[in-house]
């Protein structure tokens, strides 16, 4: 078993960065999305220190396909999250000004 001196495993065996609430799969939800380097991801998240970026990254690429199957999994709970929610009253306000399409 490989230990990750920054990551800790919550109730559920959900993997998070210790000494915050956030999980590894948000660090790398943001990798993801816009590209960050570690460098960046500490600019973004300044509470969270470097090395605990960089074991967070160790952590996943060495759990990467049970972490992108979560972010998945999120990604579908999400989109069925926004198709049950339908339009919302805003945008079909400004469709009705002919501001939106």
């Amino acid at each position: 078993m490989v230990l990750y001196k920054h990551i800790q495993l919550d109730d559920r065996q959900v993997p998070y960065i210790a000494g915050t609430t956030m999980k590894v799969v948000e660090l790398v939800t943001s990798v993801k999305a816009y590209g960050w380097s570690p460098e960046e991801l500490h600019a973004n998240y300044p509470h969270v220190s470097r090395s605990k970026i960089y074991s967070a990254l160790a952590y996943y690429w060495d759990n990467q396909e049970e972490i992108d199957a979560e972010i998945e999994r999120i990604d579908r709970w999400a989109e069925q999250a926004r198709r049950e929610a339908g339009e919302s009253p805003i945008v079909k306000k400004l469709k009705a000004q002919g501001l939106l399409e």
